[in-house]
């Protein structure tokens, strides 16, 4: 695994992963959006660009001769922007547009195909999540995932391409959008404002982007097939997550627990079994 093509390069996970695999001496070709291939130019592991106006409507000969030479694909991108994504339209086109991208992988002989998943996919009801946990999801987007992985997992390894599928559990770090919970908390402190919470006694999985990236090309560049946890296998409640983050600020007065009511919705434990 030399040469490797990957999409969301510029993501918030796939510019970890862009940062893993050059510090690992891969040779990367990204395939980002036109207009974002700026902000990769010049980086070390970058061996080439391809830019589209939107790679999730592009087809199976587009997609072949990108991937021409390439010895593995990991595929980051999917729509992701925050308060849209779970519901969004948008999720059906990055299904149909993978499928494409996977036909043109196998035409052009890639060896192995490693895609994102999300633990949304489970039974979250489980509250403990191992690769064996049914799945069933609850949003477009999670069901739109694990459509993916179930035509993906059916269909690659009997073309002859090995496949694996990494689900990812929650994620902070740099590049981390500012609507997400843990950079709306650190603007707080930082400015010296309340920051408005939950009761805060969901329990949940967090894992730093970075190491979740080094998981992911662990995955890649090794033999492991079928369905991947990226996770930490260590539960935390939201509670004990913020009092952490706040205690570097040595702000914990800041914090106004209860000020915004739990989902009814949002189940009490999502934890990983790695």
């Amino acid at each position: 695994m030399k040469n490797v093509l990957l999409t969301g390069a510029t993501g918030f996970v796939g510019r970890h992963i862009l940062n893993v695999l050059a510090g690992d001496g891969y040779r990367v070709r990204a395939v980002v959006r036109q207009g974002r291939e700026q902000g990769l130019e010049g980086h070390p592991g970058i061996a080439s660009i391809v830019t589209t106006p939107s790679l999730f409507h592009e087809d199976e000969a587009w997609w072949s001769r990108a991937a021409e030479g390439m010895d593995t694909v990991i595929h980051a991108a999917w729509y992701a922007v925050p308060g849209r994504y779970l519901h969004a339209p948008e999720n059906l086109d990055c299904l149909s547009g993978t499928v494409e991208m996977a036909k043109g992988c196998i035409s052009a002989g890639v060896a192995r195909f490693v895609g994102i998943g999300t633990c949304f996919e489970y039974d979250l009801s489980a509250g403990d999540l191992s690769v064996e946990t049914p799945l069933r999801p609850q949003t477009l987007y999670a069901a739109a995932k694990m459509s993916t992985y179930a035509c993906l997992s059916n269909w690659l390894p009997a073309a002859g391409m090995a496949f694996a599928w990494c689900r990812l559990f929650y994620l902070y770090g740099p590049g981390e959008d500012e609507r997400r919970f843990v950079p709306y908390l650190r603007a707080c402190l930082s400015s010296g404002k309340t920051a408005d919470l939950t009761s805060g006694a969901q329990v949940r999985d967090y894992l730093d982007a970075r190491d979740a990236a080094a998981g992911i090309v662990d995955v890649a560049r090794g033999a492991r097939t079928g369905p991947v946890n990226i996770c930490s296998g260590v539960p935390i409640t939201i509670r004990e997550l913020a009092f952490s983050i706040a205690a570097e600020y040595g702000r914990p007065d800041l914090l106004n627990f209860g000020a915004r009511p739990d989902n009814s919705f949002d189940p009490p434990r999502i934890v990983g079994v790695p």
